[in-house]
């Protein structure tokens, strides 16, 4: 039987493998669970990644997405006119108002590398790129410290359950901006 011409199988893998991170955890992500989403054979998931490292990897990159896509969007962050911690507050209420689903999956894939250091750079990538617009406007210490402030208000809000609140959050960035 002929081999069918199928361009978009990785990329179909690779969000088959978000939803079932989106579904099931991290637990529940394996070639055979993800083959089974993507309703392609087995195969062809070991053979586009070979490791669940690699296809974690495929898949925190695209979900890396959402909040450079959110940040860009915005572009306030490189207006010198805009009231920064405003801005970075408005940030993170919109991308926390968005699919919860994928804003849990973000979350969980970039804590994953916790465990999978395969992951390490994958999620340094969108604290880095964030801390670089950063330094556009404030110092690099600055920076580093605003981006730790958003992981930790954006992680308490998804594990707590509380409610984002934009004010809070603008006043706390506020306070560490000279």
């Amino acid at each position: 039987m002929p081999r069918r011409y199928d361009p978009d199988r990785r990329q179909r893998i690779i969000d088959a493998a978000i939803r079932v991170v989106g579904e099931k955890g991290l637990a529940g992500l394996s070639h055979r669970s993800v083959a089974a989403e993507a309703d392609v054979p087995l195969g062809s998931t070991t053979y586009h990644f070979k490791t669940l490292d690699e296809l974690m990897v495929a898949a925190l990159r695209q979900a890396n997405e959402g909040f450079a896509k959110v940040v860009a969007s915005r572009g306030g962050l490189a207006d010198d006119r805009a009231d920064l911690a405003a801005e970075l507050a408005g940030l993170m209420g919109e991308w926390l108002a968005g699919d919860r689903t994928g804003v849990e999956l973000e979350c969980e894939l970039y804590l994953a590398a916790l465990r999978r250091p395969a992951l390490r750079p994958v999620a340094a990538e969108w604290a880095d790129d964030l801390a670089a617009r950063l330094t556009r406007r404030t110092d690099p210490r600055t920076a580093r410290a605003l981006v730790a402030l958003v992981d930790g208000i954006c992680l308490q809000v998804l594990l707590t359950g509380v409610p984002y609140d934009e004010e809070f959050a603008r006043e706390v960035l506020a306070r560490v901006i000279p």
